[in-house]
């Protein structure tokens, strides 16, 4: 998939300036002249990344930002700006911007910036497929299978979660069996490994034991 270098700064002769320069070095370049103009066009693919003014008329570079995190998680933002302070930049790192450039910016850094951050997107886009996929076998095991994944993720045995669910050890185990051939998994670890890559969600259904001491590995929720 090919990478667009989206170029958000209210100052035209920069912006148009630095397309040009982006364009030379074998990248598209898409141009917004704000904050606004970018919200108003998002990009379909976060194949890219995003060279972003700090200080514009309306939505600021930071306010933006806040924004972006959200909109498109997956674009690694550069920001660009003429009256950068310490401050400004350490603000910018700690939201998750990937670089923070003083303007005039010499041809050379720019590249290497906006290549770091390209490498940066490709990793954020391959977690994200991989986690895609993870939760597409995930939402493919039963409403009962979620329930004995989440309660054995919490390190839950079997004996123990086939009295939590009022059934029987033996069809405890066929759940296990069946919920490891839909994840492609072959071990326990493996199972803790996908529910912790999925993060902190619950199934409704889950029956948990407040007295069994075990901190939860994963929560899993069919939407």
């Amino acid at each position: 998939m090919e990478p667009f270098i989206h170029i958000i700064d209210d100052d035209a002769s920069f912006r148009t300036a630095l397309g040009r320069l982006v364009e030379t070095y074998g990248f598209c370049a898409n141009r917004y002249d704000s904050g606004d103009d970018f919200l108003a066009r998002l990009p379909k693919s976060e194949a890219g990344c995003i060279l972003l003014d700090l200080r514009m008329p309306g939505l600021s570079g930071p306010e933006l930002q806040e924004r972006l995190v959200l909109a498109v998680p997956l674009l690694p933002i550069v920001f660009l700006t003429g009256q950068g302070t310490i401050a400004a930049s350490v603000q910018a790192m700690k939201a998750g911007a990937d670089d923070f450039l003083e303007k005039p910016i010499s041809s050379q850094i720019l590249r290497e910036a906006i290549e770091r951050a390209l490498a940066n997107n490709e990793k954020r886009r391959a977690g994200h497929d991989q986690s895609q996929a993870l939760q597409t076998k995930v939402f493919s095991l039963t409403p009962r299978e979620i329930q004995v994944f989440d309660l054995v993720v919490r390190g839950r045995r079997n004996k123990q979660v086939a009295y939590d669910l009022n059934t029987s050890e033996r069809t405890i185990k066929a759940h296990r069996h069946s919920i490891m051939e839909k994840l492609g998994v072959t071990s326990f670890a493996e199972m803790v490994s996908i529910a912790e890559r999925l993060g902190p969600v619950r199934s409704t259904q889950a029956v948990s034991n407040p007295t069994s001491g075990s901190s939860p590995k994963a929560n899993i929720q069919r939407h």
